[in-house]
C-alpha cells in the first residue's frame, strides 16, 4: 500500500534516505535524478523547504522536493519516481499532497522538474512549461574551432573573487534579465557558488574590452560517477555575453575557450544545459558538435486551481 507524507523541516534521516533513493534511481536512469539545486536548498536547512515522500511497504518509491515559496508565491521543486512504479499515479498523489500543503502557506503555484525522460511519470500533468536540453560534445574540439577567434580588442583572464564580483553581477543579470534561474543573482548567491568545493577561478574566464566586462564563460568539472559517468565531465556552467556586445562572435569564442580550458585538464567530454526554446543558442552548440543527450522538463500546477 502506497502512503504519502510531508517532511518539514527535513531531518537527517529523511535527507539520507532521499540521497540513497535518488542515487538508486539515477543509476537506473543513467543520469542524476535531481539537479544540484535540490541539495543546495536542503543544505540551507530552510524551515520552509519540504520533501513529500511516497512509500510502498516502507520503501521509498517517490519524492517531491519543495523549495520555499518565493515572493510571487511560486514553490519550485523536483519530482523523482522509481521506474518500477511509474504509471501507478504516484506522481499525482505527491503533487496533490504538495498542493494541499502549499495552500496553507499562501502559495499560488507549484512548479516541478522531472529530470530526463518524463514518460508516464507526468501523464496526468499539463504539457511542460519549460524544457532544458543537456548537450554533450567530444573534446578537444578540432578544425576551425580548435582555438577561439576573439573580437578585436578582447582581453581574456580568470575571474578574481572579490575584485570582479560587482562587474560580473551586472553583466550576468543584464544577460539573464528574463531567465528564472540565472537572472537576479545577488552577491550572496555568487558567494555561495564561489564557496562550492568544485569552484576553480582558473576555469572562470572573463572577456574584457575597452568598455569593461563584455562576457564570460564559467566552467565546472564533475567528478566520475560509478552509476552513470565513469569519466569526469567538463560543464560550461554559465556563459553569457553582455547584451551590448551580442552579434560580435564573442559568444562562440567564449564557448570554444571554455571547452579548450576543460580539454587542457584532460576532460574528454564537454556538456552544458540550454533552454530548448533558445533556438540561436541551440544552433550555435550544434554547429560546434554538441548533441542533445537528455531533456529535463518543468511542469506547473496552480495552487487551489
Amino acid at each position: 500500500m502506497t502512503e504519502q507524507q510531508i517532511h518539514r523541516p527535513v531531518d537527517d534521516d529523511t535527507l539520507a534516505a532521499l540521497r540513497d533513493f535518488t542515487t538508486s534511481v539515477g543509476g537506473a536512469l543513467g543520469h542524476p535524478a535531481v539537479g544540484d539545486g535540490v541539495w543546495r536548498d536542503l543544505a540551507a536547512a530552510s524551515a520552509d523547504s519540504a520533501v513529500v515522500t511516497a512509500t510502498d511497504d516502507d520503501a521509498l518509491v517517490g519524492v517531491l522536493h519543495l523549495g520555499a515559496p518565493d515572493t510571487d508565491g511560486v514553490a519550485t521543486g523536483s519530482l523523482v519516481v522509481a521506474p518500477s512504479v511509474r504509471g501507478r499515479s504516484i506522481e499525482s498523489r505527491l503533487v496533490e499532497l504538495a498542493l494541499d500543503d502549499l495552500a496553507t502557506r499562501g502559495a499560488t503555484r507549484l512548479e516541478y522538474w522531472v529530470v530526463g525522460d518524463a514518460g508516464d511519470i507526468a501523464s496526468s500533468s499539463s504539457p511542460p512549461v519549460r524544457a532544458l536540453h543537456e548537450m554533450r560534445v567530444a573534446l578537444p574540439l578540432t578544425g576551425a574551432d580548435a582555438a577561439p577567434s576573439w573580437p578585436a580588442g578582447t582581453r581574456v583572464r580568470p575571474f578574481e573573487p572579490g575584485r570582479d564580483d560587482d562587474a560580473w553581477l551586472v553583466v550576468n543579470n543584464r544577460a539573464f534579465a528574463h531567465d528564472p534561474d540565472q537572472g537576479g543573482w545577488t552577491p550572496d548567491v555568487l558567494h555561495q557558488r564561489v564557496a562550492e568545493p568544485w569552484f576553480d577561478p582558473a576555469g572562470f574566464l572573463l572577456a574584457e574590452d575597452a568598455k569593461g566586462l563584455a562576457g564570460f564563460c564559467w566552467t565546472k568539472v564533475h567528478p566520475p560517477s560509478a552509476s552513470f559517468d565513469p569519466e569526469p565531465l567538463g560543464e560550461i556552467y554559465v556563459i553569457a555575453v553582455d547584451p551590448g556586445r551580442q552579434g560580435t562572435g564573442l559568444g562562440r569564442a567564449l564557448v570554444v575557450a571554455g571547452l579548450g580550458w576543460l580539454a587542457g585538464r584532460g576532460i574528454t567530454t564537454g556538456m552544458l544545459f540550454v533552454d530548448a526554446g533558445n533556438a540561436p543558442a541551440v544552433a550555435l552548440y550544434e554547429a560546434l558538435g554538441f548533441v542533445a543527450t537528455r531533456t529535463d522538463r518543468l511542469f506547473a500546477r496552480a495552487v487551489g486551481g
